[in-house]
């Protein structure tokens, strides 16, 4: 890397000044070496970055497409027709060195129900409200109790129909729950492994670079 000039990428418009994270104009006279050359090694990372995370999207896109593909001419052999986009599904090389797993994952959100569900379920705590079934009010308020952007937590929700509940009225609100629930959008996941040949454990070929 070689020694930063006053054609740093940070250069304002102005020729001559800089502009620092406040938008004030900074004379290059003023600024020091050492910044000039972080400046200089942080703006061509991140350029090489930007670029090798726009061709991780191209490869995933081009990925996803190549899997539907071969999902469909697969399902074409039993005369069946498909997009080939939708499900999970996992590939496995003839010799199984190589995996590649696909997953459509939902994402889950609450309809105007949840909240018909939660009345009826405090009507039933009211009626157990007397030993140990207080233990169940705690369990009910935490279930419902909603994040900074006033979200309910899906799995704790969820985890009351696990409840072993014969109550009509608890009953009625499972099934208010049920129908409460919504999926907003489906994002799509796409993994590859590499089968280590000592342990025969699928490992993750990583396309991570904090973790590579």
């Amino acid at each position: 890397m070689t020694e930063t000039t006053t054609q740093a990428s940070s250069q304002s418009t102005t020729p001559g000044y800089w502009q620092d994270p406040k938008g004030n104009l900074v004379p290059v006279s003023r600024i020091k070496q050492i910044d000039q050359l972080r400046d200089q090694l942080v703006y061509e990372l991140c350029a090489k970055a930007e670029a090798e995370s726009r061709s991780l999207g191209t490869f995933k896109l081009n990925a996803m497409a190549d899997v539907a593909a071969y999902v469909s001419t697969s399902a074409e052999n039993y005369g069946v027709k498909t997009g080939g986009t939708k499900g999970n599904v996992s590939l496995t090389s003839y010799d199984g060195k190589y995996k590649i797993v696909r997953q459509m994952q939902d994402k889950i959100v609450f309809g105007e129900q949840i909240l018909s569900a939660k009345q009826l379920i405090d009507e039933c705590v009211h009626v157990w409200a007397t030993g140990a079934n207080d233990n169940i009010k705690v369990l009910v308020n935490h279930a419902f109790q909603t994040d900074k952007e006033g979200k309910i937590n899906i799995d704790r929700v969820l985890g009351l129909r696990a409840l072993d509940i014969k109550d009509p009225k608890w009953l009625q609100a499972m099934q208010a729950i049920a129908d409460s629930m919504q999926t907003a959008s489906t994002k799509p996941y796409i993994r590859f492994y590499k089968r280590d040949d000592t342990t025969q454990e699928y490992l993750p070929i990583n396309l991570d670079v904090a973790s590579a």
